[in-house]
Formats: structure tokens, sequence, C-alpha cells
């Protein structure tokens, strides 16, 4: 589904930004989403929260932590997808699960269906276990349900990546630095190139690079090796955190955010 990401006559990349469904309170994200559908952002990577996740550092680790203090589920963040999904003009929202946490307890099939009924425009399963993956296409599949599969900058293999690839139907997700998410390759960005052109071979969805890119610079740069997109998490989940924790109004804090990493945005 090349077109997950808007085709920009400026040939500017495509942006997606990381939230955790219930952080910040899921009415206030509702706001929060309809601000991004008007300015102009392309995905939304909406995660179902989990605790302790291995591949990512303290600030969603936190953020996490305090979704799941008010009791957000997979049910709950279907439902909420399901009411802001037909107010939205353009934005997508890829949903993100836990494969162990969020998914293993129901019937694949029924699990995916459910997402797909709900609005959600694509799926990304963390740790979905190598075993499972053919079930996964086949119900996604079979649900009309676009995937968003990952690999790792110098770190996966060749078949991981040919299969990531072969597979993915939304995005495709290229993690820059092997590591836990808000961290960027001490040596920088340049040698993505290499890898993106790669994937570029085996795949006509767009490649979308995240992890460490925090700034308008990054995007810039990444976009620049190759990439059709980029994913922003720990800054912007540091801003929502920041507001929360100041009593400042998280959607105003928020938008100042995108338009500080938005390409299309003039900044002050």
């Amino acid at each position: 589904m090349a077109e997950f990401f808007d085709q920009k006559a400026d040939g500017e990349p495509g942006l997606a930004l990381f939230l955790n469904a219930g952080d910040p309170p899921l009415d206030v994200l509702a706001d929060l989403v309809l601000m991004l559908d008007e300015a102009g952002v392309d995905c939304l990577e909406l995660a179902v929260p989990f605790p302790g996740s291995v591949t990512d550092g303290p600030v969603i680790r936190r953020s996490h932590d305090r979704a799941l203090a008010l009791g957000v589920g997979l049910d709950e963040v279907l439902t909420f997808i399901a009411d802001v999904r037909p107010r939205l003009r353009r934005l997508r929202i890829a949903l993100l699960a836990d494969w162990s946490y969020s998914i293993k307890s129901r019937p694949l099939a029924g699990a995916v269906g459910d997402i797909a009924e709900a609005g959600a425009d694509g799926l990304l399963l963390h740790a979905l276990p190598p075993r499972v993956r053919p079930a996964f296409y086949q119900a996604t599949s079979d649900a009309g349900l676009p995937i968003v599969t990952t690999c790792y900058h110098k770190v996966s293999t060749e078949q991981v990546m040919a299969e990531a690839a072969a597979n993915a139907s939304a995005y495709l997700y290229l993690v820059a630095q092997y590591g836990r998410s808000g961290t960027a390759p001490a040596d920088g960005y340049a040698d993505l190139a290499g890898t993106i052109a790669k994937l570029r071979v085996d795949t006509a969805v767009p490649i979308a690079v995240g992890f460490g890119v925090k700034t308008r610079a990054d995007v810039t740069t990444v976009h620049a090796l190759g990439a059709d997109a980029v994913i922003v998490g720990s800054a912007g989940v540091a801003r929502v955190e920041e507001a929360l924790a100041y009593n400042r109004d998280v959607v105003t804090e928020f938008a100042d955010f995108v338009r500080s990493v938005h390409p299309a945005h003039t900044l002050a």
C-alpha cells in the first residue's frame, strides 16, 4: 500500500509520530489526534501500552506505565480508534501491539479482524514469534489489513530483511540503531543509505526510519539518505510527559513540537 504516506510533490518526507494510547488520557488524546490531522502529519503510530518493554528507553517505558495505570488495553484502544477514525481527513493510524501482552491470548484471526473493523490503517505486531508469522500474514491478508514489518540496520540478517521487504504492505520500519528507543547511531545516520537502497530493491512500500530521530535536522538527514518517511517517538513522548508533569495543555505543547519537526512548517 504505497499510498500510506502521501506522496509529496515537493519531495518532503512522510512523517510518523509515536504515542501510547492513554498517554495522554484518551479524552485528551482524541483532541491531539485531530490536531495531528490538521497539522498535516501522515501517520500516528499508536501503541497499545504494555509493561516491561526491553526495546524501549526510559521515556517510553514511563509512558507505557502511565497509560497502563489508567487501565488502557487493546479493547479500549480499538474503541478509541473506532470513534476518532471517521473524523480524520488524512492522518493514518498504524496500531502497534505487543504479541504476548495484547494478542496471544486471543484467536489471531479474530484479533486481526477486530483491529481492521475498528478502522486501523495498519498493524505492527511487536515481538511476533517466527512460528506465528505465516498465520499472521494470512490473517491480515484475509482481513485486508496492511502490516508494518521491521528490520534493524547492521543487525538483521539478509533473510530477515528479505522477509520484512516481502511482507510489508503499509510500510517497512527500518530501525536505525539496535538498542532502546530514543537512542541514535553513535556514528550518525550516513551509512543507512546502503541498507535503504538494498531494501528498496525488494519492496514497493514506503521505507520509514526511526530510533533517535528527534529534530527537523534529523528528519532532513534521514530523508536525504533515501528514506520515504521518518518516525519520531521518544522526543514527542517526552513533550507529553513534560506537559502532564507541569499541568500544561498537552495538545498545545504537542502542536509546538509538531511544528518544530515537521518539514512543511516554517520555524519561528
